[in-house]
């Protein structure tokens, strides 16, 4: 009786050990950690007005940002996990490039990608080791674009303050990670995604510039299991 007693207490510590770290279809998950946003800049022209005689070859660059950044997963299957980035923006400086690289800073601006991702996570639910693949959509808002005393100087010179307002706009993320499991609640997670985004920016000069951003962002959080 004592031996069989002791194989059932065995196979039950087996049994935990093997679900200790599952993510397994629906559970939920959420983590906290820092997220770099680094655009990856192909700009057009700034179009000119023949009054304002613009320089040709007129145009910008964007800064990377780092912030505070979340997400909540839900499992779907074993395998299919649902991932949905939170944070409250990144904030950007726009900067000469092209013809005037190097004058200063032109724009402030935020942007807010709002993103939902499909993972696939490989290897088993209970693994200690589940890297994934990921594919989604993003929309980007742009809000709080606010045009320098330089802005004005090449646009407007002698006029009225130049504003300036970038287009939000919805784009494909895709993405790559691995999540580690520490305990059987607390993970790490790490992931590099990829947004192909381009927009526009209106002046209130009329000028108009397209700018491909193409953003990479690096991504390393912290995250709990319910």
């Amino acid at each position: 009786m004592k031996n069989q007693t002791n194989l059932l207490l065995a196979a039950a510590l087996l049994s935990l050990g093997a679900n200790a770290f599952a993510q397994s279809a629906g559970s939920w998950s959420a983590s906290v950690g820092v997220t770099h946003m680094a655009p990856l800049v192909d700009s057009g022209n700034l179009t000119s007005i023949p009054l304002h005689g613009t320089l040709p070859n007129t145009q910008v660059d964007v800064n990377s940002n780092t912030q505070l950044t979340g997400a909540v997963n839900y499992m779907v299957t074993d395998h299919l996990a649902l991932h949905l980035p939170l944070g409250t923006g990144f904030k950007h400086e726009i900067s000469g490039a092209g013809a005037i690289a190097g004058v200063g800073k032109l724009i402030d601006a935020k942007a807010l990608p709002i993103t939902l991702i499909a993972q696939y996570r490989f290897m088993e639910a209970n693994a200690v080791f589940r890297p994934y693949l990921g594919a989604g959509l993003s929309y980007v808002k742009f809000y709080k674009e606010k045009g320098t005393a330089l802005l004005t100087a090449l646009t407007n010179p002698g006029g009225a303050a130049t504003g300036v307002s970038f287009e939000s706009k919805l784009a494909p993320t895709f993405q790559l990670g691995a999540v580690f499991n520490l305990s059987e609640k607390w993970f790490l997670d790490a992931s590099y995604a990829k947004t192909l985004l381009k927009t526009r920016a209106t002046l209130t000069t009329g000028q108009t510039i397209d700018v491909r951003l193409n953003p990479n962002s690096y991504t390393l959080q912290v995250g709990y299991k319910f």
